[in-house]
């Protein structure tokens, strides 16, 4: 449940169809029987259903970044601007290596339900299901166990402020304590969504979002927990989560019921899961190494700085939300009707959400510009802060226009199976151009739009790659 700012991300592999064999695909496309009765994804106006499948998940993911967004209002108005730093600096981009590679290999199993599912393979549903449920229970047992014995080398290899080492290891231990209910209940929610069911999980996050808000309040302002209680208060919320979804899988009646009995690793479903997740982990760790670049980057300027930029961070993650939710949405589209054999519906579903996704964009960017320097009211009342702060989203903000292709095609790419090439668009595109722009600009020029420059330059080169990749790939594999 846990996302960051960040960008949440052939050599052609024949195993593409570990998914569904390529005889299944050549039958579902020439039978045209695979359209699920009921099934809107497959069957409905894809404009439509885009939009009702993208705003359940846009606010899901909204109520999701305001469990983060709260802990830094909290510490920020009411204990400092150093516990600010700590809850949303270097603490955050480490937490997000580890989440964001766990999700990336999780969204394998996303893929390959939809797929199933969108093809009437029950059995194999199945099997994925309590597969990706195990994934989470050993993930989280040796994500809490590294992450807790690693948090304080960690800290203090990224360079962080001296008054806010302390902090951050405080916060990243409690949190740690708390990775099994993080990733059961964001592959729990992933599983629901694969079969095109995001309004659950939507209830499930509104209703512990809004206890995190309670509990940080009570353990802040009335226990005086400090840093301390809103760690604890997330991952008891965290815990609420988890347990929720479940209870929605074992109770469901269809094909992706979870049976505590048949949670169970299956190695061949574990090896298509991690065919198709792996590079999407990767990718996703790749995201966050270069972003713990920066992280560490601006923390070698000073504590306002930090500050400003954990704040911004908060600030950023309403196009990360709004962007992530509709890559989401086209995997899923993407994923049911490859299934189902339904390639027109494929690429037109792909047109499609890139204008939704381009409308909004340019909306949100124009609010940002016009109204955001008074968001930060919001986390700090210090001037300096602010003003850096303020500085940082007029720079990056009318950039963000540049990165929707990178969400839009990567999401329809892994929809259809291909994980290997976006993982290595990215790596080349944004992670080595990104850490090559910041060793060797960034020492030359020593400013925080030296730094910042490195997020415009790599999304612009990155977009260009995929939309080109994609045009190739559908051609290729004769997706019309």
């Amino acid at each position: 449940m846990f996302r960051w700012r960040s960008e949440p991300y052939e050599i052609y592999v024949a195993l593409q169809t570990d998914t569904l064999t390529g005889m299944d695909m050549k039958k579902n496309r020439e039978d045209g029987n695979l359209q699920i009765s009921g099934n809107a994804i497959v069957n409905g106006i894809i404009w439509q259903q885009l939009l009702l499948y993208f705003f359940p998940l846009l606010f899901g993911t909204f109520f999701q970044q305001l469990y983060n967004t709260v802990d830094a209002v909290i510490v920020g108005r009411f204990v400092s601007k150093q516990a600010l730093a700590a809850v949303g600096g270097s603490s955050a981009t480490i937490v997000n290596l580890y989440v964001g590679f766990f999700i990336g290999v999780a969204s394998g199993a996303t893929v390959i339900i939809a797929q199933f599912y969108g093809a009437r393979r029950t059995e194999e549903v199945g099997r994925a299901v309590h597969t990706a449920i195990a994934m989470a229970l050993i993930g989280g047992a040796v994500f809490m166990i590294i992450g807790f014995l690693t948090a304080p080398w960690a800290i203090t290899a990224m360079r962080t402020p001296e008054d806010t080492v302390a902090g951050s290891v405080l916060y990243l231990r409690i949190y740690f304590c708390g990775m099994i209910p993080n990733l059961l209940y964001n592959i729990g929610a992933g599983i629901l969504r694969a079969v095109g069911d995001a309004k659950r999980p939507l209830y499930v996050l509104i209703l512990s979002c809004f206890a995190n808000i309670i509990l940080d309040t009570f353990f802040v302002l009335q226990l005086h927990m400090g840093i301390a209680g809103v760690a604890i208060a997330t991952i008891i919320c965290q815990t609420l989560s988890a347990v929720l979804v479940l209870v929605i899988l074992m109770r469901s009646q269809e094909c992706y019921a979870v049976i505590p009995s048949k949670i169970r690793i299956d190695t061949d479903m574990l090896a298509r899961i991690i065919h198709i997740g792996l590079p999407s982990g990767i990718q996703s760790m790749m995201y966050t190494i270069s972003n713990l670049l920066i992280q560490t980057a601006i923390n070698g300027f000073n504590t306002d700085a930090v500050s400003a930029w954990a704040a911004y961070g908060k600030i950023d993650c309403v196009f990360w939300m709004i962007i992530s939710s509709l890559g989401i949405a086209i995997t899923t589209f993407v994923g049911q009707n490859y299934g189902a054999g339904q390639y027109r519906r494929v690429r037109r579903s792909v047109r499609e959400c890139f204008g939704l996704s381009a409308s909004i964009t340019i909306g949100l960017s124009a609010l940002l510009l016009l109204f955001g320097q008074y968001l930060y009211v919001l986390f700090t009342t210090d001037p300096n802060v602010m003003k850096i702060g303020t500085d940082m989203m007029r720079y990056l903000v009318p950039f963000y226009i540049t990165y929707i292709g990178i969400e839009m095609f990567s999401g329809a790419l892994r929809g259809m199976g291909d994980s290997v090439m976006p993982m290595i668009l990215t790596i080349g595109g944004v992670c080595v151009l990104r850490v090559t722009w910041v060793l060797v600009a960034v020492p030359i020029d020593h400013r925080i739009t030296t730094v910042m420059a490195s997020y415009p330059i790599t999304w612009t080169t990155t977009s260009i790659l995929f939309f080109f990749y994609y045009e190739w790939y559908v051609r290729r594999h004769k997706i019309v």
